[in-house]
């Protein structure tokens, strides 16, 4: 099982980049806030990394931090949460804020991130109780260094692209960038996220 990887970052599409070790490349999808914390394109990277299986095909996940990867790992234990509801939860809410509201039983905050509603976000607070002694605190937020996106699209484009991976609908996507500005998408899809949290 692949628990770390590093190379050289050759692609970044939100929410996919890709990886070249050794003339390899290696795909992984990646939460939002991993995504603000990478370097630039052909630049060094190394992640921490959960290795699953969709379709019969493995498929690999990637984490800035280890306390990420381990709140992942608890999310995807609870009934009715997938690997891919997961990263958009981590997406959208840190590891720290996430914990909180578990630990707080925030079922407000919980159910403003896309995918959560009431149920689920009472499934979470319950069967995710104990997640304070099981997973540290997150120690490092997104870096200023983000690298535009190496294709032809234009930023706001690739954020609506972004949120609809993330699981909003279409019509969603384009009301949570509406009014938003920015040069690169990664500052449009947190300025997005942000505000959907807020909503």
């Amino acid at each position: 099982m692949i628990g770390r990887i590093a190379g050289t970052l050759v692609e970044k599409q939100p929410p996919r980049i890709m990886i070249d070790v050794g003339g390899i490349g290696y795909e992984l999808e990646v939460p939002m806030s991993t995504i603000y914390a990478l370097p630039e394109i052909n630049q060094p990277i190394r992640l921490h990394v959960h290795q699953g299986v969709r379709d019969e095909v493995p498929v690999l996940y990637g984490f800035a931090e280890a306390s990420e990867r381990s709140m992942f790992r608890a999310l995807i234990k609870v009934n009715g949460v997938g690997p891919r509801l997961a990263l958009t939860i981590l997406s959208g809410i840190s590891a720290d804020a996430l914990r909180q509201c578990i630990e707080q039983r925030d079922i407000t905050t919980l159910t403003r991130l896309p995918g959560i509603g009431k149920r689920t976000a009472e499934r979470l607070t319950l069967e995710l109780a104990d997640l304070g002694k099981q997973i540290g605190a997150t120690t490092a937020s997104g870096s200023a260094d983000s690298a535009p996106m190496t294709t032809a699209a234009s930023p706001m484009a690739e954020a609506e692209a972004a949120l609809v991976a993330l699981g909003y609908r279409p019509a969603e996507a384009q009301k949570l960038l509406s009014g938003l500005s920015g040069e690169h998408s990664e500052e449009l899809i947190r300025s997005a996220l942000q505000k959907a949290v807020r909503q």
